[in-house]
């Protein structure tokens, strides 16, 4: 049995965002309550941005790639900005081939500033993830920025709900 490959891809444009301390508390949290032998590794794609663009984007970005690819878990991460991912979360994953997740179990996180975009992650992120072959067998996390002062009591809640189908979904073989 192997460590469970555990990437934390953060889709904020600012570096040090808010959702990169949400989205590895989150992650920690899920890798704790499912009792996996993983440590989330982070790609902040702020740190990206430019070369997301290029025709050839250079060996940073083809590494971020690589990183997704190997995973057995991912946490794909966002603030939600006009009711939605971002545009530079989607350009990374664009990046992607057809089916380059199936076989993978990821899980969505929104950073919401307001109440009404909660179902952004399950309407717009999850189908995303879906439509390049992951397996979402949980509920995404819709973190409202007002709740960021109380993060550890949040997420260890959420990763508490999922942790069951997220051992569930994995492949055989993973420690867990």
């Amino acid at each position: 049995m192997g460590r469970v490959s555990f990437p934390v891809i953060i889709g904020n444009p600012r570096p040090r965002s808010r959702t990169a301390t949400a989205a590895l508390a989150a992650a920690r949290a899920v890798a704790e309550a499912a009792g996996l032998s993983a440590v989330p590794e982070t790609t902040d794609l702020s740190e990206l941005g430019p070369d997301l663009l290029r025709s050839d984007p250079g060996p940073d970005v083809a590494a971020a790639l690589d990183r997704v690819a190997a995973a057995d878990l991912l946490l794909i991460a966002s603030p939600t900005y006009k009711g939605t991912y971002t545009g530079l979360l989607k350009t990374f994953l664009d990046r992607l081939p057809g089916g380059a997740l199936t076989g993978k179990v990821a899980l969505p996180l929104l950073v919401l500033g307001a109440p009404q975009h909660a179902l952004a992650v399950e309407v717009h992120l999850r189908p995303l993830l879906v439509e390049l072959g992951a397996t979402v067998p949980t509920p995404g996390l819709a973190l409202l920025e007002q709740d960021l002062d109380r993060l550890d009591s949040v997420v260890t809640e959420w990763a508490g709900r999922v942790a069951p189908a997220v051992r569930g979904a994995l492949p055989a073989g993973v420690s867990r």
